[in-house]
């Protein structure tokens, strides 16, 4: 992408902008999840997730509205989609023609491609250095500016795992590297190794965070906040479509959990359980506030509810089309 005809200027439509983390500026308060595209996008107060259920020319359609939109800030995995979801992006972005420096480009480390061998995911020195390689490579690019460890890896000792981020920065793969789902316990360690050896410390956690899911995010995060400046990059504000209200009465069609039942099953098999009837109820009253009271969705709103918490650096929105990624956009207004 770096010596590539650029053919469209950045442009960021008055969008808001956040740091994440401590070090890390201007992150868009949206983001695109390229696990959906298949679905991925990330680094305004908005991101975007593509890959793993989106193919083909819909996933340049996805990327170029975001662009549009002012999101400039997608985030993928090597996970997703066996390592599809990153050749899609990387497809995408080089055949659109955008500035790689017009894009914030984030992946994740741990799962690995579906390969078998006892090196091949988790968080070792030689995972992290050679997954992040196979990464750049589907990414066709030089870098990242953000690499995740997309879970906690407790068979190898932290000093290693802060090294190995800590080489993969200073050999110019990646600009900064982060947490996804890991306890504030870990984070802390992660911290507290780093500044004892002089090492690099990660600059946010990508986590879960929506009305039904707040404890980590609220709570136990706290002292991040307030010790680190810890960011965080939000995934699932709609719990994974829960909160559009699609789900109240049955499975549509053309949802995620009837694309991916397999993947799903706990959450389909809990619409049927009481926590999930009253989770459903929930949302139906949600969705007259919504309709009623503040002319919106009750996905806007949802999104609307996370992006205003001070500590949410973005949020990482799935799409599987232009308009829907359009329509959630309508909760910045």
């Amino acid at each position: 992408m770096a010596n590539a005809v650029v053919n469209y200027e950045y442009d960021p439509k008055n969008m808001i902008f956040r740091n994440l983390g401590k070090l890390f500026r201007r992150v868009h308060r949206m983001a695109i999840l390229r696990r959906s595209l298949d679905r991925s996008f990330r680094a305004t107060r908005s991101s975007v997730f593509l890959g793993c259920i989106v193919k083909g020319d819909i996933v340049k359609d996805i990327i170029k509205t975001a662009f549009e939109a002012g999101i400039n800030m997608i985030d993928t995995a090597e996970g997703y989609a066996g390592g599809q979801s990153e050749r899609e992006i990387g497809r995408v972005l080089k055949e659109l023609g955008y500035r790689r420096t017009d894009w914030i480009i984030s992946t994740k480390i741990f799962f690995g491609v579906g390969r078998k061998g006892p090196n091949d995911k988790g968080l070792s020195r030689k995972h992290l250095i050679e997954g992040l390689n196979e990464s750049l490579e589907r990414l066709q690019m030089d870098y990242v500016d953000v690499v995740f460890a997309h879970r906690p890896d407790s068979t190898v000792p932290m000093v290693e795992i802060v090294r190995a981020f800590d080489y993969l920065i200073n050999s110019g793969k990646a600009f900064y590297w982060a947490t996804s789902e890991w306890s504030a316990p870990q984070i802390n360690e992660a911290f507290l190794v780093a500044g004892r050896f002089g090492l690099i410390p990660p600059i946010a956690d990508q986590c879960q965070y929506n009305c039904f899911r707040r404890q980590r995010f609220e709570v136990e995060y706290k002292p991040l906040y307030e010790n680190y400046k810890y960011g965080t990059m939000v995934f699932s504000p709609l719990l994974s479509g829960f909160l559009t209200g699609k789900y109240n009465n049955g499975i549509p069609e053309d949802s995620r959990f009837a694309y991916n039942p397999e993947f799903f099953k706990r959450a389909i098999d809990s619409l049927t359980q009481e926590e999930g009837l009253a989770k459903i109820q929930k949302v139906r009253e949600l969705t007259e506030v919504a309709q009623n009271d503040l002319n919106c969705t009750v996905a806007q709103l949802a999104v609307a509810w996370v992006t205003k918490n001070p500590n949410t650096s973005t949020v990482i929105l799935g799409a599987s089309k232009p308009e829907q990624l359009l329509e959630t956009i309508k909760a910045l207004d």
